[in-house]
């Protein structure tokens, strides 16, 4: 009886901090059924005695073949000197990148799967064609004309291209990428570290709130484009029934997507409406299902959001989900059952769900506890993974053998 060889796999993972994508990229990783597939990593490594947090957090991934590898500087958001003096770091970089190619060779890997970030995009492709891997870019973002032309360019040279939303799937073909190289595969949380029996008391009285106090978890990083400044700009309005309201906001800013402190602004913003005593800045945080628990809501406003991770966490620890009823929010949150949702800009509106809400325990509970049902059969890690293994099997398996998908959906 002949066995089947397993299907070897490289996946590029050049950022030395990893982000929401490459923890993405992480579950698919720890999920992928090791009976069919060999998984292996390239990625930013630093020196033995100092490795990099992407890597510490890779090292823990069980079965996984490591292969530190150099992908040059990372260019985004430096000035033309910048740039021009990083490039004295191509030379080693491209060393090591015949390197990896001789390695992807000899593992006998045949499937390369990137992030939409500029390095592994260019590496998905290249390394791809020096070795005749099918290669994968994974985009995490709407695709726009904003994105660089290095990405742009490779998007439309690899293999196939892995979307986490119908909405991201969209924006692919408006801006050319044919339907028939595109495969949706919605995302997923590691559903075993949201436990929603937490006990979040000792979050209240880190920030001072009183137990019995209303409170609404934003968290998010911090720029215009998520929407911390519309929840604020509804808060005046929720005041006027919940004076006593908190607003715990977690997380950093983000300088590379917005220049000057977003944060500042945010606080301005506050004082400006006579809010600021309602709002706490927490910071970034390493505790968040402690911080979904300490709240009774937990609202993001932001516009045109690719998926929306965040709120399957909220909804993971049975928080109801006060969002924006656009982009791919919708394929995540379901008016009237795991949250409520608004047109963006309609600040009163926003104010109504979320008093909606704050007054009403039994509805609360019962979006939470629908909420939680969703993630458990729709947004799993083993469910995500499963769909990234069908999607290898498609590209390397002669046609006879290899798994249907049909509209190149996710399997839910």
């Amino acid at each position: 009886m002949s066995v089947r060889r397993k299907t070897g796999v490289l996946f590029i993972s050049s950022a030395e901090q990893p982000g929401a994508d490459t923890f993405i990229h992480m579950l698919i990783m720890r999920y992928l059924d090791r009976s069919s597939f060999e998984v292996h990593v390239a990625c930013s490594a630093g020196p033995r005695d100092a490795r990099t947090p992407g890597y510490q957090a890779l090292a823990r991934i069980p079965n996984l073949h490591i292969r530190p590898a150099d992908f040059g500087p990372s260019l985004t958001g430096l000035s033309k000197a910048g740039k021009a003096l990083q490039s004295l770091r191509l030379v080693p970089a491209a060393a090591s990148f015949v390197g990896l190619a001789r390695y992807v060779r000899s593992q006998g890997i045949t499937v390369i799967h990137s992030t939409d970030r500029p390095r592994d995009a260019v590496a998905c492709w290249i390394l791809g064609k020096m070795t005749g891997a099918k290669s994968i870019i994974h985009a995490h973002l709407k695709c726009a004309d904003w994105m660089s032309g290095s990405v742009l360019r490779s998007m439309g040279r690899v293999d196939a291209l892995i979307s986490i939303s119908e909405f991201v799937t969209q924006s692919l073909v408006d801006n050319g990428y044919p339907l028939a190289k595109i495969y949706t595969v919605l995302n997923a949380i590691d559903l075993p570290a949201w436990d929603y029996r937490l006990d979040a008391s000792a979050v209240r009285r880190e920030f001072g709130i009183a137990p019995d106090a209303p409170v609404i978890t934003c968290a998010a990083r911090l720029f215009r484009g998520k929407g911390q400044d519309e929840l604020i700009r509804a808060l005046p309005f929720v005041r006027q029934e919940f004076p006593d309201v908190r607003v715990l906001m977690v997380g950093r800013d983000d300088l590379l997507a917005q220049k000057e402190s977003f944060s500042a602004e945010l606080k301005q913003l506050a004082t400006d409406l006579g809010v600021a005593d309602s709002v706490i800045f927490t910071g970034q945080r390493s505790d968040m299902p402690a911080m979904m628990a300490a709240g009774d809501v937990f609202a993001l406003p932001s516009d045109e959001e690719p998926f929306g991770l965040v709120f399957l966490e909220a909804m993971a620890m049975k928080r109801p989900v006060v969002a924006i009823a656009n982009g791919g929010t919708l394929e995540v949150v379901e008016h009237g059952k795991s949250g409520l949702l608004s047109t963006f800009g309609d600040h009163g509106a926003l104010a109504d769900h979320l008093r909606t809400l704050l007054r009403d325990p039994a509805l609360r509970a019962r979006m939470g506890e629908y909420g939680r049902r969703q993630v458990e059969a729709r947004f799993t890690a083993d469910r995500m993974a499963n769909d990234a293994g069908n999607v290898y099997w498609s590209l390397t398996q002669a046609p006879q053998r290899a798994v249907a998908l049909e509209r190149h959906v996710t399997s839910w």
